[in-house]
Order: structure tokens, then C-alpha cells, then sequence
């Protein structure tokens, strides 16, 4: 069977190796390809998965999708212990160990940019979302017990719709608030930051609908201090929750090194 590399990350020489543990898409350690001052992170995978047709029917495959996202984060967070690595996009793949050498000098200077941008910060994930707080005086359910209740009203139905969508406006609104005072506060306390499109509640299915997605990138040695302003900044709200997430390697801050020599280093 023919094999392929996947490169999960790209960083420099380092001293230790990977926690034990950490699997690759073959199930085993990923292997480490030292070349000239880089080193890509590497595994072998069958060309009848990750071959340019077969990926791409894969790629359309949430499950598939899903499993192998799963893995490559797990590789570059086990990365992120024991040095700072630049994370590829997912499914980056390499039809031999010279096609990853390739890869490496085609975006030798922008992978040596963007490593030492980055070296020693970690990104940290930041989402604020809306979650309406429920009628305040829902209906009972009907009991067979109990009499019929008489229909309401017209406007006592306009009414009530009317303090739902009151409600609902109010809790956005706090929820606008707080992302807006996040973002500025944290942005003063992180080195970049990056505003992502609000997430999909029917693909992410978090509770709520996300107001703030962003991500901010931190020296390491400042997490702590960082952790601890987002949740002072946090509202005790039961409408409107704050989500932090992290350390991660900084993905969204590596940008597009080696990204475009990709496809010709196959």
C-alpha cells in the first residue's frame, strides 16, 4: 500500500521529546523530520484516504472530518508542551519524506518568521454567548385533572409575545455589551488578537447563540494573569455566558507560512 506524510506542524530543533501517549492518524507516535534549522512533525497515511481525489471526498465527510480534526489538534496541543510549533492546515499532505523536505524550503524564511513572532505565546479562545432566559410564566402543561383554561385573550397573547421579545433584545444587548468590553480589555493584555466569524449553534451545538469569537495570543508566563481578567470581566448573567478555552498552539496567528507551497510539495 502506497503512503503518503501528513504534517501536522512545523517548529525548530528541540531538546525532549513528545508526551507519551500521543498518536498520530496510523496510530502510532508521530515521527519528527529534522531538516537543515526546521522540523516537521510528521506520520505516514494511505494514499486510498489521503490521495488529492479520495481526500477530497473524505474532506466532505463530517465524521471523517471530525476524527481526523481530532487527532491533528491533539498532535500540535502535544507539541505546544515541549515547544512552540507553527500548526499547519488540517490535511497537509506530502507525497514522501522529499516532498516534506520541500515543503520546509519553500517556506523556510516565512516558517522561521513566523516561529520566532510566535515563540513562547500560546492563543487563548474567548466566546460570549446570548442565551435567552426562558418566559418567566410558562404555561402550564394541560392536565386531565384539571379543568380546561380558558383561551387567552388577543391581547393578552400580544402581550406576552410582546415580553418574550423584550427578553430576548435585552439579553443581546447585554450580550453585545460584554463582548465589546472583552475584546477591548483583553486585546490590551494579549499581543495580537483575532476576531473569527461567530460560530454556527446547529454545527458547534453550544448552548445559546455566539456573539464574540476571538482569540488572542499571550506570552506564556502572562496565562495566568490573563485567565484571571476574563473572569473578572465575566458577567454573573444567567443570559449571557463567557466561554475561555485554551492554551493553544497559536493557529490563528501563524497566518499562512508554507500554506501555498503545500499543494506543490505533493
Amino acid at each position: 500500500m502506497n503512503e503518503l506524510r501528513y504534517v501536522y506542524a512545523v517548529t525548530r530543533p528541540f531538546d525532549g521529546v513528545l508526551p507519551e501517549g500521543v498518536c498520530g492518524l496510523d496510530g502510532e507516535p508521530p515521527r519528527l523530520l529534522h531538516h537543515g534549522d526546521l522540523v516537521a512533525v510528521v506520520s505516514p497515511v494511505p494514499a486510498e484516504d489521503f490521495a488529492e481525489a479520495p481526500l477530497k471526498e473524505h474532506l466532505e465527510n463530517l465524521d471523517w472530518l471530525t476524527a481526523t480534526a481530532r487527532v491533528h489538534e491533539a498532535v500540535i496541543g502535544a507539541m505546544t508542551t515541549v515547544t512552540c510549533p507553527v500548526p499547519l492546515r488540517l490535511a497537509t499532505v506530502c507525497r514522501d519524506d522529499s516532498g516534506v523536505r520541500r515543503l520546509l524550503d519553500a517556506g523556510h524564511d516565512r516558517f522561521v518568521q513566523t516561529l520566532e513572532r510566535l515563540d513562547g505565546r500560546v492563543e487563548w479562545g474567548v466566546k460570549v454567548y446570548a442565551d435567552p432566559e426562558p418566559d418567566p410564566s410558562p404555561q402550564p402543561e394541560p392536565s386531565q385533572a384539571a379543568p380546561a383554561a380558558a383561551p387567552a385573550s388577543g391581547r393578552d397573547y400580544l402581550r406576552r409575545r410582546l415580553s418574550m421579545r423584550q427578553a430576548r433584545e435585552g439579553v443581546w444587548e447585554r450580550a453585545d455589551a460584554v463582548s465589546r468590553t472583552l475584546h477591548a480589555e483583553l486585546s490590551q493584555r494579549a499581543q495580537a488578537a483575532a476576531l473569527h466569524r461567530p460560530q454556527d449553534s446547529r454545527l458547534s451545538e453550544a448552548r445559546g447563540q455566539n456573539v464574540l469569537n476571538a482569540a488572542y495570543l499571550v506570552p506564556r508566563e502572562h496565562s495566568e494573569e490573563f485567565v484571571a481578567e476574563v473572569r473578572r470581566l465575566a458577567p454573573e448573567d444567567p443570559g449571557v455566558r463567557v466561554e475561555l478555552t485554551g492554551p493553544w498552539a497559536p493557529y490563528s496567528f501563524a497566518g499562512q507560512a508554507g500554506q501555498e507551497e503545500a499543494g506543490a510539495a505533493r
